[in-house]
């Protein structure tokens, strides 16, 4: 069938139609606060409400440009004496210029209350303010600390961590494989168990055929796109940009998400190959008739609900799998 003529979901449809002749909140314009803004309430409107937490603290780690701002997400009022396990560390979407803790709460929330593991979000520094590799710098600098177990965060916990689960969607799907390929390179105090990018960009899109076919009219258009690459200023040949020259072997075990109707669908499907080919323990989910964004758009697109329970599952029998 003809990628240009995929199945369509109809509430992915309606939410479609609904965004056409207006700013989709995509598009950084020249005034950057105000384009922040219109991306933080369009997330706001289009996204479920928060999650009622026993556990929804802030913390702070030193990063390159700065202090990092952390913030924790706990399904539980009292973890003592719960068994080991791992922690997410979740770096937010937003083309590396727009986001923030505050626009990802929704999600962080549901994650931490779907697996029943303790989330620490990750407010990593933005361009064009900051370029690359500000942001993969930081997204290590946090992983390292909250490896470390830090008392303050390991008291908040209440329970001793086993391991990392490093988990982003599009510019944070970049910053988790990079942040794995950084601590592979130079291992942290605890393991990396798992990562958990969604629909990621890996590498050059330019040739693929999702992009030709969904660059506009999909919510992700060419015109965002450009202004987030303008902006972060990344070298083409670098791997903490494009992680998919990354010359490791493998990496830990991966599940990996794309949307059918994505112009960054191939990029996610290339670097699946990639690590296939190096014996990386893989499993692939690809959402069928859904776009770029779909798990902040859970409100706007009701259906992609579901799929987060349905990526969230999976996370978890990975995790028993390959613990």
């Amino acid at each position: 069938m003809n990628v240009s003529s995929s199945y369509v979901r109809e509430d992915v449809r309606a939410f479609l139609m609904s965004m056409e002749g207006r700013a989709n909140g995509l598009i950084p314009g020249d005034d950057l606060p105000l384009a922040r803004a219109a991306f933080s309430q369009m997330l706001a409107q289009s996204d479920t409400q928060l999650n009622t937490l026993a556990t929804i603290r802030e913390f702070s780690c030193a990063g390159p440009t700065g202090p990092l701002r952390l913030r924790l997400y706990h399904a539980h009022t009292d973890s003592k004496g719960r068994e080991e396990g791992p922690v997410i560390l979740y770096f937010h979407g937003g083309g590396f210029m727009l986001g923030d803790l505050d626009s990802y709460d929704s999600l962080c929330s549901e994650i931490a209350v779907q697996t029943n593991l303790p989330l620490v979000a990750v407010d990593y520094p933005l361009a064009p303010e900051h370029p690359f590799p500000a942001a993969p710098n930081a997204c290590a600098a946090a992983a390292y600390w909250v490896a470390q177990q830090h008392p303050e965060l390991a008291e908040a916990i209440g329970a001793p961590l086993s391991g990392l689960i490093l988990m982003g969607d599009s510019a944070g799907g970049n910053l988790a494989i990079v942040t794995a390929q950084a601590l592979s390179a130079r291992p942290a105090m605890l393991p990396v168990a798992m990562q958990v990018p969604v629909y990621p960009l890996t590498g050059p899109i330019g040739d693929h055929e999702s992009y030709r076919a969904f660059r506009s009219g999909h919510f992700l258009t060419r015109e965002a796109m450009f202004r987030f690459h303008s902006a972060y200023a990344a070298p083409m040949d670098d791997p903490r940009h494009y992680p998919i020259l990354h010359t490791g072997a493998q990496m830990p075990p991966t599940l990996l998400v794309t949307a059918a109707l994505d112009p960054l669908r191939d990029s996610g499907r290339e670097y699946g190959t990639k690590l296939a080919g190096t014996g990386t323990p893989l499993q692939t989910l690809e959402i069928a008739g859904m776009i770029h964004g779909f798990m902040t758009l859970r409100k706007a697109i009701p259906s992609a609900q579901k799929d987060l329970e349905i990526i969230l599952q999976t996370m978890t029998q990975m995790l028993e799998r390959y613990s």
